[in-house]
């Protein structure tokens, strides 16, 4: 059923929860320091009671990775991710969530060991799924940053994409969207290579299959701001995070409205989408041909 178009319709992408990293950060320490999250808490209860209130409903809340911040193994990681799960739990149950793995919750040199245990708390480090005649594409983007611990890992994610570009080029997909933590670059495509981005070669060639695939936009978080370019179409875009900022903007939410030619998106702050919900502009858009 969800192989067809249907019509608009749009879903809300958050990043970076982070549980720990507000304290942390503000201590300076930050391997150590993320002994205390409850700031983390109400911001992203905040989050869950703004998309509960949406009307119409988005069709799923996509959170981008680093769900905590305590890297595996580390002290308070368990304790993090069960205050995470407390919350989310609260989500309307119509609003099924789609997890994605960030750095942190697979480490930075992740493991089988590492990628199995983010698997049997959050679900698969990589998959697909249909909405609306939409193909939507989950990516383990650490395995892009660095795979030298678990290559094969990284050649199966590889092997698995190809075969889901060619099933969606069979369907006649309206748009092919994908999720992934680390951003392919944060401005332009040429750019440095730096913590916040993939490496220029690795980056080069997976814009360029994303280029030739069709994919309309690749949606990240990471960089704990908002940021974004283009690649020949393919639109990059940077949501700032849910908890913890490092830049000039709010702890906030992206909504993302797809429409049957194009994919359109905004940054909310968490009060404006508490307080407002969305606008008039982007609600008359979904409710077109319906």
């Amino acid at each position: 059923d969800e192989y067809q178009w249907k019509g608009p319709f749009y879903f809300i992408q958050g990043a970076d929860p982070q549980f720990g990293l507000m304290k942390a950060w503000t201590h300076g320490d930050t391997t150590n320091g993320d002994d205390e999250w409850g700031e983390e808490i109400k911001l992203t209860e905040q989050a869950v009671q703004a998309i509960n209130k949406l009307n119409p409903k988005p069709k799923f809340f996509v959170l981008c990775g680093d769900l905590v911040h305590g890297m595996p193994g580390t002290q308070w990681r368990k304790n993090q991710e069960q205050d995470l799960k407390t919350v989310l739990k609260n989500t309307d149950r119509d609003i099924p969530l789609v997890f994605v793995s960030g750095n942190h919750d697979v480490g930075n040199t992740p493991t089988r060991e590492t990628i199995d245990d983010y698997c049997k708390n959050w679900g698969d480090d990589y998959f697909s799924f249909w909405v609306g005649g939409v193909f939507f594409l989950v990516l383990n983007s650490q395995l892009y940053f660095d795979s030298s611990k678990c290559p094969e890992l990284k050649q199966a994610q590889d092997v698995w994409l190809d075969e889901q570009l060619a099933v969606a080029e069979k369907q006649k997909c309206k748009h092919i969207i994908v999720f992934q933590h680390i951003p392919l670059f944060l401005k332009k495509p040429d750019e440095d290579h730096d913590y916040f981005n993939l490496d220029k070669s690795v980056r080069q060639e997976i814009m360029e299959k994303f280029h030739k695939a069709g994919i309309k936009a690749v949606f990240s978080g990471h960089y704990h701001r908002n940021a974004g370019g283009s690649y020949k179409g393919l639109e990059m875009v940077v949501s700032s995070a849910i908890g913890c900022q490092l830049g000039q903007d709010t702890h906030g939410l992206r909504v993302v409205v797809v429409t049957e030619e194009k994919v359109l998106h905004k940054y909310y702050s968490l009060d404006e989408l508490s307080s407002q919900g969305i606008e008039k502009g982007l609600l008359d858009v979904i409710a077109e041909q319906k």
